[in-house]
């Protein structure tokens, strides 16, 4: 059974949209939901997805203008399937093998040129210096009553 692929609703104002690129070609396998039109409007780029999975039919060439609802290609559900891309991975040989993660096998010695820092305290909650006699001096007290009426300026 064949899915339409349908330009969807563009907008208030925007009537038609140009078809700028097919990012899948015809007889790609897409998936569901997968991208596959790019449309262009004097406002906004909008990706059109595979509205099920299968192959790729296109009914619209690229450059073409089109209006919201028109069909723009269908996807068959069991069609031919394209032949597959290939490996992303070069051939086995090619490239080592990759290391194995893991703990170190034994930790890394510090270059020569490093000075070694100063140990710290032994306890750091020893009593400390004296504050000076400015800050731990007690101050005098606030009035009693600060609401008092206060002497008129001259």
């Amino acid at each position: 059974m064949a899915t339409e692929i349908k330009v969807p609703a563009l907008g208030e104002s925007v009537a038609t949209a140009t078809v700028a690129r097919w990012i899948r070609k015809a007889g790609d396998r897409v998936a569901a939901d997968e991208p596959v039109v790019e449309l262009e409007t004097d406002k906004v780029t909008v990706e059109v997805g595979a509205p099920a999975a299968g192959v790729l039919a296109i009914s619209i060439a690229e450059g073409d203008e089109v209006a919201a609802g028109t069909v723009l290609g269908m996807i068959e559900a069991g069609g031919a399937m394209a032949a597959p891309a290939p490996a992303a991975n070069p051939a086995a040989g090619v490239n080592p093998p990759p290391r194995a993660l893991g703990p170190v096998s034994r930790p890394a010695t510090p270059p020569s040129d490093v000075t070694p820092r100063a140990p710290l305290p032994a306890d750091i909650s020893a009593p400390r210096a004296p504050l000076p006699a400015d800050i731990s001096a007690p101050r005098a007290p606030l009035p009693a009553d600060i609401s008092a009426p206060r002497a008129p300026l001259p």
